[in-house]
């Protein structure tokens, strides 16, 4: 399962800088803005202390970690949804993501040019979304127009397609992301296949700047405005050195958590991978043994085939049954035949829901 985030914020925040701190590739990061044109993909290792201790109870020849992709997306700027800043070519680039992490500079330091003159998150914050919304905007008018053919032809969905184009138009043109319209299962099957920009989660990263005057810090009222914004949309947010945690890519692990403490770094790129891969609505599950342990990718409330095809086809298609036990239950157990005979491990059929941290067996 391949799925990704884009990386999206105005020139200048920080965006390239923590792309390069995510993926520990070498991209673009000058200061200056539309140094990234074409957008960088990078697979970032999801962390997950659980592989580590199995692969210790397994004696595993390896382990293999599940993984995200993060992509790396030009600048946008006000006018964008209407080409402005080469903004038709960024906005298609973030249509192809599945969910937006939207860097937001939150740190005070003349030597970095900000596009706007000066520091102001929320005001950052709405450019951006409102080029979300005006470009959503836009497909849904132009989709409208063409659906109403459908519609007279007694097309049931397109008739279930124009009914929630027409809500989510109503919340655009409010300046609402096209997520926050009341819409019935059957509407939201047909409009996500428009693909629009304000139906993807969002998470925030708050970008700080070690030593720097951060407004989180400083506590002053533009740092107040944000968290205020923050609670009313109920939005996820992370707060990431950018800078700092790419300076610590140099480092050992030990070395890293030291520093960290040392120059009071708070949360960080771990922080960061974690709350993408829980915003994607994404679980892991594991298998283990002597030749691999590996942690898989799955959606949240998956049933066990589902699971298995993150794998292999045949564990969906073939599927007869899978032994079940949480991973959890087999390290305390100490071995897997231990689990069993203390009726830990469970046998389950198609219709099992499989939960975050189940380590599986399938049978085909």
């Amino acid at each position: 399962m391949s799925l990704s985030l884009g990386i999206v914020g105005l020139p200048n925040v920080g965006k390239s800088t923590l792309f390069n701190a995510l993926t520990k590739q070498s991209v673009p990061a000058a200061n200056y803005p539309f140094c990234t044109i074409d957008p960088s993909v990078g697979i970032v290792r999801v962390p997950d202390p659980r592989l580590e201790a199995l692969s210790d109870l397994s004696k595993s020849a390896q382990t293999i970690p599940a993984v995200v992709q993060f992509v790396d997306i030009a600048g946008l700027v006000a006018g964008a949804s209407v080409g402005q800043g080469l903004g038709n070519q960024f906005l298609s680039h973030i249509r192809e993501v599945d969910a937006i992490t939207h860097v937001v500079r939150i740190f005070e330091d003349s030597d970095i040019l900000h596009v706007s003159g000066s520091v102001n998150p929320m005001r950052d914050i709405e450019v951006v979304n409102l080029e979300l919304v005006l470009a959503d905007l836009q497909s849904v008018t132009k989709r409208l127009h063409s659906v109403e053919k459908e519609v007279r032809a007694g097309d049931k969905h397109a008739k279930n397609e124009q009914a929630g184009l027409l809500k989510v138009k109503e919340a655009l043109e409010g300046g609402s992301f096209a997520s926050h319209a009341q819409l019935t299962d059957e509407e939201i099957a047909e409009v996500r296949k428009l693909t629009l920009l304000t139906m993807k989660k969002m998470l925030y990263v708050l970008n700080t700047k070690s030593g720097g005057q951060n407004l989180d810090e400083l506590q002053d009222a533009r740092w107040e405005e944000l968290m205020e914004f923050f609670e009313k949309i109920k939005a996820e947010y992370v707060v990431v050195d950018a800078n700092t945690e790419g300076e610590l890519n140099t480092f050992d692990v030990e070395e890293r958590d030291s520093i960290r403490k040392e120059l009071s770094v708070r949360g960080g790129i771990d922080d960061l991978i974690i709350a993408g891969y829980k915003i994607l609505d994404l679980i892991t599950f594991l298998t283990t043994g002597e030749k691999e342990t590996r942690a898989w990718t799955t959606r949240r409330g998956s049933t066990a085939p589902q699971a298995g095809s993150s794998i292999h086809t045949d564990f969906e298609h073939k599927f007869i049954r899978a032994e079940v036990v949480f991973w959890q239950d087999l390290i305390e157990s100490g071995s897997y035949a231990r689990a069993r005979e203390k009726g830990l491990v469970a046998t389950v059929g198609k219709e099992y829901i499989v939960r975050d941290g189940d380590v599986i067996e399938f049978k085909i």
